[in-house]
C-alpha cells in the first residue's frame, strides 16, 4: 500500500470520528465546610464562577482550578439563611442573591451586593406575596435585564416578581398558565416554577419543575405561554443560555440542550448529557468561550440538619465540535482528506492504466 494510499485512509478514519467528538469535560472541585451551594454565576470580569450556600448567607468566588475566595459573609442576616439563586449582573456592577431564611421561610427577599470588592451590600428588599402585603415563601432563582430589572421566581405559588433597580419589589407574572395539573409522582412535586434566564429579545425563559414545563414569559407585561418541545422533560431546575441562544435546562438526572427557530414558540431537544445524579445538580451557567458549568452541591444532603461535608464540585464541559476554531479545523481537514483521496484515486487508476498496457 502506497504512503499516499495510507494518509489518505488515515485522514479519512479522523475525518470519520471527529464528527462524532464526546464533549471534553472536567470536575472543578473545591472545599468549603457545609457550603452545599444551589445555585452559580459567572462573573466575565474577574473570569470566575460565584456560588451562594443552602447553610450561610455567603458567596464565594471560585476559579477554574478550584481556588476559593469568600466575597460576602452578611452578618445582617440570619445566619441560618440560605442564599439560593444567584446572578451576576455585570451591567451594573452588582451580585444578586435570592435569601431564604430557614427559620422564617416566610421572609424571603433578594439582597444585592456590589460586584467588587468592597463587596458592600446595596439593598435587601423583602418579597412579599402576590396576593397581599404579608412576606411570600418560595423565592427561588433570579435573573436581570439590561436595564437593572431583577426577575425572580416564586416556587411554592408559581409567580414571577420583578424587582427594579432601586429594590422596589412588585409581581410581574401570576398568570393561569402556570397552575397547570403537576406531573404525577414527580420528585418535585412541591416545586413548581424553579429556573430563570433573560433573553436579549425581551422575554423570560422559565422553568417549572413539578410539570416538567418551559415558558416563554414577556418581561415588560407578564404575559405567559408554554414552549411546546419534542419531548418531555424530566424535572428541570436551573436554565441558562448560550451565546448562541441554546438553552441548557439542568435537571437532576440530565443536562438539556434546546433550540428553537421561531422565537420560542415551540423548542427541540437535540442534545442531553447524564448527570451524575448522587451529587444533585441543580445549576447551570454559561462562561467564556461559551464552556458550560453544571454544579454538583449535594443539596439533598444539605436540607438534613445533621449532615457534614466539605467538598462539592463543578462540571466543566465544552463541546469541542461547537466552538468556531474547531469547526474551522474540521473543514480544513475534510479539504485535505478529499484532497489526499483524490490524489489516491488518480494513482490507484493511473496504476491500473499502466498495468493493462
Amino acid at each position: 500500500m502506497s504512503f499516499t494510499m495510507t494518509m489518505s485512509m488515515f485522514l479519512f478514519t479522523t475525518l470519520v470520528l471527529s464528527l462524532f467528538q464526546i464533549p471534553s469535560a472536567h470536575l472543578i472541585n473545591f472545599r468549603s465546610p457545609n457550603l452545599y451551594p444551589e445555585s452559580l454565576s459567572w462573573d466575565p470580569t474577574a473570569q470566575h464562577l460565584i456560588v451562594g450556600s443552602l447553610r450561610h448567607p455567603t458567596l464565594l468566588s471560585v476559579s477554574d482550578a478550584g481556588v476559593i475566595n469568600t466575597l460576602v459573609s452578611d452578618n445582617s442576616i440570619p445566619t441560618n439563611s440560605s442564599f439560593l439563586g444567584i446572578t451576576v449582573d455585570v451591567v451594573h456592577n452588582r451580585i444578586l442573591a435570592v435569601v431564604h431564611p430557614r427559620s422564617q421561610p416566610s421572609n424571603c427577599a433578594l439582597a444585592a451586593y456590589n460586584l467588587h470588592s468592597p463587596h458592600h451590600r446595596l439593598f435587601l428588599t423583602t418579597l412579599h406575596d402576590a396576593a397581599s402585603t404579608n412576606s411570600a415563601s418560595g423565592a427561588n432563582d433570579v435573573t436581570v435585564d439590561y436595564s437593572g430589572n431583577a426577575f425572580v421566581t416564586n416556587s411554592a405559588s408559581n409567580f414571577i416578581w420583578k424587582v427594579d433597580l432601586e429594590g422596589k419589589a412588585s409581581i410581574l407574572s401570576k398568570s393561569n398558565i402556570f397552575t397547570k395539573t403537576p406531573v404525577p409522582d414527580s420528585p418535585y412535586s412541591a416545586c413548581g416554577l424553579n429556573g430563570i434566564a433573560y433573553s436579549s429579545q425581551g422575554y423570560l425563559l422559565v422553568s417549572q419543575s413539578n410539570t416538567g414545563n418551559l415558558y416563554k414569559v414577556d418581561s415588560t407585561d407578564g404575559t405567559a405561554r408554554k414552549i411546546e418541545l419534542n419531548r418531555e422533560l424530566n424535572a428541570p431546575d436551573g436554565i441558562a443560555i448560550r451565546s448562541d441562544g441554546v438553552l441548557l435546562v439542568v435537571s437532576q438526572y440530565k443536562l438539556y440542550f434546546i433550540k428553537s427557530s421561531n422565537s420560542w414558540s415551540d423548542g427541540v431537544v437535540y442534545d442531553e448529557i447524564v448527570l451524575d445524579t448522587g451529587r444533585f445538580p441543580t445549576s447551570v451557567t454559561v462562561g467564556a468561550e461559551d464552556r458550560v458549568y453544571v454544579l454538583y452541591g449535594n443539596v439533598n444532603e444539605g436540607m438534613m440538619g445533621n449532615s457534614q461535608r466539605d467538598e462539592f464540585s463543578i462540571l466543566k464541559l465544552r463541546l469541542e465540535d461547537e466552538s468556531g476554531d474547531d469547526a474551522i479545523w474540521l473543514y480544513v481537514l475534510i479539504g485535505f482528506g478529499f484532497a489526499y483521496f483524490l490524489v489516491w484515486r488518480f494513482q490507484l487508476f493511473t496504476n491500473m492504466d499502466k498495468k493493462i498496457a
